[in-house]
């Protein structure tokens, strides 16, 4: 026979880990070749020069220079225009 009644059970205390995601380096900040600028989930912010995309989509600095971001107007397959937002190292 059982001493004490059963507990109960805990269902939601788990948690994931943090994945630091976001930007690293702002418009103005100086960045060096390999710096991370962004680090995102999908390609929000876009590559642009001075730039290049990780397998993660994180963005990092291909060359020494300051970072600043811009919005571009692009136009898809299908004609339509969309505006996109571009990290660029000069």
């Amino acid at each position: 026979m059982a001493h004490r009644k059963a507990g109960g059970t805990a269902k939601n205390l788990r948690d994931s880990q943090p994945k630091y995601l976001g930007t690293k380096l702002y418009a103005g900040e100086e960045a060096r070749p390999g710096m991370v600028i962004v680090r995102q989930r999908g390609t929000k912010i876009t590559a642009g020069q001075g730039v290049k995309v990780g397998k993660d989509h994180t963005l990092f600095a291909t060359k020494a220079g300051t970072v600043s971001y811009q919005t571009v107007r692009k136009t898809g397959f299908d004609g339509q225009r969309r505006l996109i937002k571009q990290a660029r190292v000069k």
